[in-house]
């Protein structure tokens, strides 16, 4: 098998060291390159394509200071460039599915096993989708069926409502009038069962579907 190329996006040098060093212990392998942010990954892979090298698969982290992992998979996947595997903290519905509807092959937790993120990296360069099993399991028909049914809009404003973000903020941060911003909030109230912001938070963070 030939050796597949990697980019380490990370905003944590750590991060990024530590990676580096199991992927590179492992035969067939190979870090090309590292980024400390999206807009820094995107730099990259322009000046690897100038230098006529490949990437096979970028290993993203999902929350960085700069571009987040979510906008530069997109921006990414806009190129054609290769297969973005998130590799995260993060485990609410709204950052999963953030990052599957901008693209990504496959969406892990930092604390995988090392097989786990060595079968997902060969995975992903082969094409396919690969999800942890128990993000798999949230994200099944069964699943979904049973759950808040939130859409991806919805999830995308209670996450800035549980940043405090005010109405006003939010419909601008959203490009929504004020009032689509209450409609919104209104249909969120009714599938968590709750009256308030307070308890619209309260109990999506208790159903992991925000941070």
């Amino acid at each position: 098998m030939p050796t597949l190329k990697i980019m380490l996006v990370d905003d944590h040098p750590v991060v990024r060291a530590g990676l580096r060093a199991v992927l590179t212990e492992q035969g067939g392998l190979q870090v090309l390159a590292e980024a400390a942010d999206g807009a820094a990954a995107l730099a990259q892979l322009e000046r690897l394509k100038t230098l006529g090298e490949r990437v096979d698969v970028v290993l993203m982290d999902l929350q960085m200071d700069g571009m987040d992992g979510a906008t530069a998979t997109a921006r990414i996947r806009a190129i054609n460039g290769p297969p973005v595997l998130i590799l995260t903290t993060y485990d609410s519905d709204a950052d999963i599915r953030a990052a599957l509807d901008a693209g990504a092959a496959g969406y892990l937790l930092k604390d995988a096993p090392l097989p786990d993120v060595l079968a997902a990296v060969e995975a992903a360069a082969a094409g396919a989708q690969v999800l942890s099993a128990d993000i798999a399991a949230r994200f099944t028909p069964d699943a979904r069926a049973n759950s808040t049914d939130l859409s991806p809009r919805e999830l995308q404003l209670l996450q800035l409502l549980a940043r405090g973000h005010s109405n006003k903020e939010i419909a601008a941060d959203l490009f929504i009038s004020q009032s689509t911003v209450k409609t919104h909030l209104i249909h969120i109230y009714n599938k968590l069962g709750v009256e308030n912001r307070t308890a619209a938070i309260d109990r999506a963070r208790s159903l992991r579907l925000i941070r």
